[in-house]
Protein backbone atom coordinates (compact mmCIF):
# COMPACT_ATOMS: atom_id res chain seq x y z
CA UNK A 1 0.00 0.00 0.00
CA UNK A 2 1.08 4.03 -0.93
CA UNK A 3 0.97 6.41 1.89
CA UNK A 4 -1.59 8.37 1.67
CA UNK A 5 -0.09 11.86 1.35
CA UNK A 6 2.61 12.01 -0.80
CA UNK A 7 5.83 14.14 -0.45
CA UNK A 8 5.22 16.62 -3.51
CA UNK A 9 1.60 17.00 -1.36
CA UNK A 10 3.34 17.25 1.57
CA UNK A 11 5.73 20.11 0.09
CA UNK A 12 3.16 22.07 -2.12
CA UNK A 13 0.47 21.90 1.45
CA UNK A 14 3.48 23.58 3.48
CA UNK A 15 4.70 26.09 1.00
CA UNK A 16 1.11 27.36 0.50
CA UNK A 17 0.74 27.43 4.47
CA UNK A 18 3.71 29.89 4.65
CA UNK A 19 3.18 32.04 1.77
CA UNK A 20 -0.79 32.63 2.31
CA UNK A 21 -1.73 31.62 5.94
CA UNK A 22 -4.50 34.00 6.05
CA UNK A 23 -6.00 31.93 3.07
CA UNK A 24 -6.36 28.75 5.12
CA UNK A 25 -7.55 26.64 8.55
CA UNK A 26 -9.28 24.00 9.94
CA UNK A 27 -12.10 23.98 7.82
CA UNK A 28 -11.95 21.61 5.05
CA UNK A 29 -14.22 23.14 2.70
CA UNK A 30 -12.62 26.40 2.62
CA UNK A 31 -9.23 25.01 1.89
CA UNK A 32 -11.12 23.63 -1.06
CA UNK A 33 -12.49 26.90 -2.54
CA UNK A 34 -8.91 28.18 -1.79
CA UNK A 35 -7.27 25.62 -3.91
CA UNK A 36 -9.59 26.09 -6.65
CA UNK A 37 -8.96 29.75 -6.85
CA UNK A 38 -5.46 28.85 -7.37
CA UNK A 39 -5.84 26.75 -10.12
CA UNK A 40 -3.05 24.36 -9.22
CA UNK A 41 -4.14 22.28 -12.01
CA UNK A 42 -4.44 19.23 -9.14
CA UNK A 43 -7.32 16.67 -9.53
CA UNK A 44 -10.67 16.32 -7.75
CA UNK A 45 -8.78 13.60 -5.17
CA UNK A 46 -5.20 15.53 -5.12
CA UNK A 47 -7.21 18.97 -3.95
CA UNK A 48 -9.11 16.95 -1.47
CA UNK A 49 -6.19 15.24 0.19
CA UNK A 50 -4.48 18.59 -0.07
CA UNK A 51 -6.90 19.90 1.71
CA UNK A 52 -7.22 17.44 4.51
CA UNK A 53 -3.56 17.82 5.14
CA UNK A 54 -4.01 21.72 5.14
CA UNK A 55 -6.01 20.93 7.74
CA UNK A 56 -4.09 18.37 9.63
CA UNK A 57 -1.31 20.74 9.81
CA UNK A 58 -3.60 23.73 11.18
CA UNK A 59 -4.49 21.72 13.79
CA UNK A 60 -1.02 20.58 14.65
CA UNK A 61 -0.23 23.99 14.44
CA UNK A 62 -2.58 25.23 17.12
CA UNK A 63 -1.90 22.50 19.36
CA UNK A 64 1.46 23.16 19.87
Amino acid sequence: MGKAVSKGLKYRAEVLIREFPDRFGKDFEKNKLSLNAFELGLSKTHRNILAGYIVRLAEKAEAN
